[in-house]
């Protein structure tokens, strides 16, 4: 699994290392090495698990399934985007954090409330 591109469709085989990796980020963190750039690519459809040669100079529209299964494998790549969330126990458990909102919730007494305040003040 790649965590730099998390709908990675296909596995390519560096040319410099014969390793194969998920993306060229993957690459530069395992390898000691740049990644040796190359026309021709080879490919591991992650669905079919068969391995295709595309030449990057004659890429076409055809080109971006796998010749095998028609996996669409050129896709714009999700990334992991950072986000702020609430850590609480597990809301099948513990529901307290959530707040539905189809009930009323009872207001809140106020010695500034002024129906209560003969109540409060004596």
């Amino acid at each position: 699994m790649c965590k730099h591109v998390l709908n990675a469709q296909v596995a390519i085989r560096s040319p410099c290392c014969r390793k194969w990796f998920d993306c060229a980020e993957c690459h530069q963190e395992a390898a000691d090495h740049p990644l040796l750039q190359s026309f021709d690519m080879t490919f591991a459809c992650k669905k079919c698990k068969k391995c295709f040669r595309k030449d990057a100079r004659e890429f076409e529209d055809s080109d971006e399934y796998c010749p095998h299964c028609d996996n669409h494998f050129v896709l714009d790549a999700k990334t992991p985007k950072a986000s702020l969330r609430v850590e609480s126990e597990d809301v099948r458990k513990d529901a307290r954090m959530l707040k539905d909102d189809r009930i009323q919730a009872e207001a809140e007494r106020s010695i500034f409330d002024v129906k209560d305040a003969p109540d409060r003040l004596g």
